[in-house]
């Protein structure tokens, strides 16, 4: 029984923070969250290292620019230039999804260019190796993010351990034709038997519908062929479940006092949570940084902590990809598919930095 229960999570948080307040999700809190955090942070670096502190404000209005204008061009660039291209008012649309950090890599760098630039007192490695501190937390907190909107998740684990998202396959079941109160998708405990350590694991949806017009027969009929359809036909529900397409659906519906109960008895696909990895890792390469930042403050070499973070993120990056699922159909036949190519240079430029760093060596102390 202990073994069933840590075997697979399936995965439906609700993307708001609070129910019945919609509008502030997980994600946007998350994104906010890194911004302000990382202003606090980067102001008691200023402070112990005896900068002007307002400048922060300053430097926070470039960093939000350039991470929000470079991860929605480094998508439209890398991943889908001819359908972007095509429709240019589209690019706008952040809302709709669609942001790559390595095009909020690149924007940084060059907004603290510009910054450094305007900015006497303050060299742009100085910046760029504070900087690059908040930022992997920052990362961890918008993968964390990413994984209450269960996106970016990974492939098929082929075994019966992994996280089945249930999300997506929830929001097509709410558009039925039925007056649907509430939708919990779980793990049922006493299909355990039915577990064959092949990443096709048993999941249940439970729907709770209003009566209303409805007689159990009538609605048996609909579901019957309605839930069949959603959870065989659309693309999200084939990547995330495996409902056998031949055999009639296998539900049972339970008569309330003014409602309905059904149990919809189906099979998901296990997947790696690979916003799991990244936001742990991420986290990791933080308290790395700001660890050497502690202790040598200013004595630390030009280049040492951006080099260290180039290598470390997406050098992570790099083995992490092999674990996502494909985000856009170019890469299906890619030995290395875009996330990775783009990495590559990172981790070679964070080479050069921190080989150039160790032979300046470490600063004299100021007295």
């Amino acid at each position: 029984m202990l073994d069933t229960i840590l075997s697979y999570v399936v995965w439906d948080p609700n993307q708001a923070v609070f129910s019945g307040f919609e509008r502030l999700r997980w994600y946007s809190l998350c994104f906010a969250l890194g911004f302000i955090i990382s202003q606090q942070i980067m102001v008691y670096f200023f402070r112990k290292e005896g900068q002007n502190e307002q400048l922060v404000d300053k430097l926070t209005i470039y960093m939000v620019l350039a991470t929000i204008i470079g991860a929605r061009l480094g998508h439209v660039l890398f991943y889908e230039p001819e359908k972007y291209l095509s429709n240019p008012i589209d690019i706008l649309k952040v809302w709709e999804g669609g942001l790559a950090s390595h095009g909020a890599a690149i924007a940084i760098l060059f907004a603290l260019w510009i910054y450094s630039k305007r900015t006497p007192g303050q060299s742009y490695l100085w910046v760029v190796d504070r900087i690059v501190i908040v930022t992997a937390m920052t990362g961890a907190l918008i993968r964390f993010g990413n994984l209450m909107n269960s996106e970016i998740g990974g492939k098929d684990t082929g075994t019966d351990y992994g996280f089945v998202y249930a999300r997506d396959t929830e929001e097509i079941l709410e558009s039925l034709k039925v007056p649907i109160e509430s939708i919990d998708a779980y793990k049922p405990v006493d299909r355990a038997s039915e577990l064959q350590g092949n990443g096709i694991v048993p999941v249940n949806f439970e729907l709770v519908i209003t009566k209303g017009n409805f007689t159990k027969e009538t609605l048996s009929d609909i579901l019957a062929q309605d839930v069949k359809y959603a959870l065989t036909r659309f693309n999200s529900s084939k990547e995330y479940l495996a409902e056998p397409v031949e055999t009639p659906l296998d539900f049972e519906i339970k008569e309330q006092q003014n409602s309905y109960l059904v149990t919809i008895k189906t099979f998901g696909r296990t997947k790696y949570p690979t916003q799991i990895y990244e936001s742990i890792s991420y986290f990791i390469i933080f308290l790395i940084l700001l660890g050497l930042w502690s202790k040598y403050k200013s004595r630390l070499p030009d280049g040492l902590l951006l080099g260290l973070f180039l290598i470390s993120v997406f050098g992570m990056r790099f083995i992490w990809e092999y674990f996502k699922a494909v985000q856009v159909d170019f890469e299906a036949d890619m030995q290395f598919n875009m996330g990775q190519i783009l990495s590559v240079p990172l981790v070679l430029i964070g080479v050069i930095l921190i080989i150039r760093a160790l032979k300046n060596g470490l600063k004299p102390e100021k007295i």
